[in-house]
Formats: C-alpha cells, structure tokens, sequence
C-alpha cells in the first residue's frame, strides 16, 4: 500500500480487509497507512472465503465499476489447516477475487500474489513456467497455492493478468523490520536464546528469502508494467542471492555469540532422535520439539528458483533482490531490539 501511495500519487485504493477480534478493517488498515494518504483509501470489511466476497450488493457494485487494478494477497499461510479449510481460503477465495476482477469494466491489471512453494517437493532448478509436474506437496497450504494458481491460469485467457511467486518474505533490508515473527524467525529465536541447536537438515539446503521491500517494489512495478502482462514472475533470491542454512546458522552464531550449530540427518532425527528425546525432555525444550514439526522440511530443500523472467522485468528499473547475506545482521539487530516483537521500537 505505502510503495502505490508513494510511487502513483494520483492512485485511490480500495483495500478489501477482514474484520478481526477487536479490530474493525479500518482499525486494521490504519496501522499501515500513513495519516496524511488516509483520503485516498476506502476500506471495505469483507472476507474473500464468503460469496461476492462478503460484500454488501451496492459496494460490490461500485467496486466493479470503478475499479482498474486488483492485487490480491490474501490466504491462509497456516501449515496445518485441513485440506478443506484451506482450500475455502485459498482457492475458494481466489475464485470469488477472480469472479470480481471479471466483472471490473475498466480492469487493467490482475497481480495473483502466490508462492514460489507452490513447486512442492521438486529438488534441482525451478523454472517460473512451470507449475504441475508431478510433484507432492509438504502441507495443504503448498497444495491449496498451487491449486489457486492454477485457477488463475485459467483465467489469464481473458483477464490481464500476471501471477507473482515470492519465496520466504522476511522484514525490511534497510531497517530489518518485519510485522511477523513467523517462518525463519522461531528458529532463529530458540537458537538465540540457546534452547536449541541441533539442526534436524543439510547443511547446503538452500534457504531462498527475500525482503519485504523488495517484494512491495515489485509487485508494484508489475502491476503497472504491460510487458508483464500473462507471465510468472518468481519474487525470490534465485541461484545469484539465496544462502546455505549452513552460512545462515554460522551467521547467526557470530551475531548471538551462541554455541555452533550441530547438523543431523533429517531422516535419523525425525525417525529414531526425536521419539527418544520427546519422552525424556519436558517444559520449554519439549515445546521445541512439538512446534519446530512444522518446519523440517524447510531445512532440506535442495532446489533453486530461476528468476530470467524477474530479471528481465524488474532490472530496467532498478529492482533486484539485495544478497541473503548481505542484510542478515538487520534483521537479527532487530529481533532483539524488539524482543522478538514484544516491544515497539522507533526505526528513525
């Protein structure tokens, strides 16, 4: 929102939000939105799982009408949701965003915002054309992505569309910010506070992220670029800037002063390790062992995602993913100035 607002000073948005506990949509998005740009954005509260997207019939009307470019975002990232509840969400949702995108008279644009791992369980280098070959998934959220973005392309014959694959969005290259804690952030934290350093993975799996700047950069230059129009862009660091959990683990020890990483073989671990030490650890180390499930097979990818497309697209304009790890530190500085999101801090 912030790089359109920046970036095309005569855009209106229309952002399409869901109420939550205690928080209107309006509460939600003024989080993020800048006082002084609050008059060129309506929020409307709706729910993309629901029919017509949760709207209220004049709304969805004038959204329709007035309407030139859609973005859509929204999914369930959650690993472990039913096949069925994610597929209400993600392919569901995507569908009814569709239905809507195709009934904007003035549309120009369709941005599908999915994931590079859509690709599953492929190992070697994954070509951005490329979206069924035969592949298993690791989770539903994997499956009910790919599932989404297949229903996109089928729809691309008739809406100006492009679908765009980011890899691990991590925070700010610049500053390190980040609004979530998620995904690489929990294992850094217990190997930070020294609860755990036993790395149940390879030591060259490669681990592809990339910062939300440049993921708001290039979805925005996308967005309005024509030359884009029908392709898959991987959003992702590629073989040119990704990292080796190796050379993230040995970063990390060096900025927390915390003992080496110790690699095991993931299949041995989740096989004979981890049963023995669920029975005999208890309180906060047999937490790890419970909650880092979701996250084993994050530590054994050994595959690369090919970026021709985004490179041909996003260089002319001064757009590129800065270098794993070149930016580490950032966002380790700001992991504990915040305490791990605990505490607001100031990044003036």
């Amino acid at each position: 929102m912030r790089e359109i607002l920046e970036r095309k000073p005569n855009a209106a948005l229309a952002l399409l939000i869901r109420d939550s506990a205690g928080q209107s949509a309006r509460q939600r998005a003024d989080l993020f939105i800048p006082p002084g740009d609050r008059s060129r954005v309506e929020v409307f509260s709706g729910d993309i799982s629901e029919p017509n997207c949760g709207l209220a019939p004049a709304v969805y009307k004038h959204l329709s009408a007035e309407t030139t470019r859609v973005v859509h975002s929204a999914a369930t990232v959650r690993f472990d949701h039913s096949l069925e509840e994610a597929r209400r969400i993600n392919v569901e949702g995507t569908r009814h965003i569709l239905d809507l995108a195709g009934s904007a008279r003035k549309l120009r644009t369709f941005a599908y915002v999915g994931t590079a791992y859509v690709v599953g369980e492929r190992t070697g280098l994954v070509r951005e054309d490329e979206l069924v070959v035969g592949q298993s998934y690791r989770n539903t959220y994997e499956q009910t992505k790919a599932e989404a973005e297949a229903l996109v392309r089928t729809r691309l014959a008739s809406l100006p569309g492009i679908i765009l694959r980011p890899s691990i969005i991590v925070g700010d290259s610049r500053t390190g910010v980040t609004s979530s804690f998620k995904m690489m952030y929990w294992p850094l934290k217990i190997y930070a506070r020294r609860l755990w350093r036993t790395v149940p993975g390879y030591p060259d799996a490669v681990l592809d992220i990339v910062p939300v700047d440049f993921v708001a950069s290039s979805v925005t230059q996308l967005l309005f670029d024509e030359a884009a129009l029908g392709y898959t862009v991987h959003l992702c660091a590629g073989p040119r800037a990704s990292a080796t959990i190796q050379q993230v683990a040995l970063r990390a020890m060096e900025y927390f002063n915390a003992p080496e990483p110790r690699f095991v073989d993931p299949k041995f671990f989740f096989a004979v390790l981890r049963p023995l030490l669920f029975l005999s650890l208890w309180g906060s180390k047999r937490r790890v062992l419970r909650d880092g499930r979701a996250y084993r097979d994050y530590f054994t990818m050994r595959m690369q995602f090919d970026t021709s497309q985004a490179e041909r697209l996003l260089q002319p304009a001064g757009v590129s993913p800065p270098p794993v790890l070149d930016y580490l530190d950032r966002l380790f500085h700001y992991c504990v100035a915040s305490d791990w999101g605990r505490k607001q801090i100031s990044t003036e």
